[in-house]
């Protein structure tokens, strides 16, 4: 765990880019409990809700790391598997 830990924060240094993370992550189970709550209350016209919160959080995340200048998570994945090439850690280019 403490390495996966250390190797999440040295992707995630620059201070807004840690900060935009430390906001949309908390969004991804949020989303997950508000469409769970809607759908047993039978409010699926609301589906927009829990959608919107997961299409926000991705857009926060994106946005840092293209201040960092790094691949997210998921799409170094996926490059991986295709055998594409990927920025893991980008150099440190703030102060």
């Amino acid at each position: 765990m403490r390495q996966w830990l250390n190797n999440w924060r040295a992707r995630h240094r620059h201070p807004i880019s840690l900060a935009l993370h430390l906001v949309a992550i908390p969004m991804l189970p949020a989303a997950g409990v508000l469409a769970a709550v809607q759908l047993a209350d039978g409010a699926w016209f609301l589906w927009w809700r829990p959608v919107g919160l997961f299409g926000l959080s991705y857009l926060l995340q994106w946005i840092g790391h293209r201040i960092e200048g790094n691949d997210m998570g998921e799409v170094i994945l996926i490059k991986k598997l295709l055998g594409k090439p990927y920025v893991a850690i980008a150099p440190r280019r703030f102060v």
